[in-house]
């Protein structure tokens, strides 16, 4: 069993230094409770809807932004995922770090980039399966659109991942409205893992933000949600020997290998 984190908040468009404290208070509070994960927004540490300025603040996996996220991982014994911008390969990803103290950090790119400002700004990669262990529990990474295509969530899930944990920016309307109160329980349901859909609220330059954090269980449940409007940070325990009877009469995974 752990304790998850996750931190709805709003970014400051183009200033990593005021998106990283913020980021680091959540992180301190959250420890403080018993949390052992924060899970933060896509893009969190740049703003999503900086634009072209993200491509000039991207940074290598090795460089002082995630090297600064280890060292506070470090100090206050949290692991954090942060959505940033990677500079890798000759070019831009849209990204999210999972560090834990000084341990390597892992890296998951974004492959389903959302409409012409994504990809006027990010490249593409294939779909990957990014696997971790945390504590005990194996935890997969998508961001954002990546959920919304099942075969994403499906792939961890038959590789074995207990958790999916995604950073989002997730508009508001009534696609993200659905998105927020539909689709998430569903992808959990039908893959009996937890999902951490875990969005900005408010507004920048370029767009709103629909807020509506979700946590949900294997079961279809929601372990934890937030409000459409406002910062909030969701603390909950995620034990996946609790969800054994929904895995047992739900056996879509089982039965598609067997299918296959």
């Amino acid at each position: 069993m752990i304790t998850i984190a996750a931190l709805q908040m709003k970014s400051e468009s183009g200033d990593i230094a005021a998106n990283l404290t913020r980021i680091e208070q959540a992180a301190r509070d959250a420890a403080a409770k018993g949390a052992s994960l924060l899970i933060t927004p896509e893009l969190g540490l740049t703003g999503y809807g900086a634009g072209d300025i993200i491509r000039e603040l991207a940074e290598p996996v090795d460089g002082p932004l995630v090297r600064r996220l280890q060292s506070i991982s470090t100090e206050l014994g949290i692991a954090i995922i942060a959505g940033f911008a990677e500079r890798a390969e000759g070019t831009v990803f849209n990204s999210a770090v999972y560090v834990d103290g000084p341990a390597a950090p892992v890296i998951y790119r974004k492959s389903n980039l959302y409409g012409d400002y994504e990809r006027g700004l990010f490249a593409a990669p294939e779909p990957g399966t990014v696997l971790f262990d945390h504590r005990g529990v194996k935890c997969g990474m998508l961001i954002c659109y990546d959920v919304e295509f099942p075969e994403n969530v499906r792939r961890l899930a038959l590789a074995g991942a207990d958790a999916v944990l995604v950073p989002t920016a997730l508009p508001a309307g009534y696609s993200g409205t659905f998105i927020a109160d539909h689709m998430i329980q569903t992808r959990a349901f039908e893959n009996q893992v937890f999902v951490a859909y875990i969005n900005h609220h408010g507004a920048d330059e370029r767009f709103t933000f629909a807020g509506s954090s979700r946590i949900a269980a294997p079961d279809g449940s929601l372990l934890a949600k937030a409000l459409p409007h406002g910062e909030a940070l969701m603390l909950t325990s995620i034990n996946p020997a609790d969800f054994q009877v929904s895995k047992t009469e739900n056996t879509y995974l089982t039965d598609l290998t067997h299918r296959a």
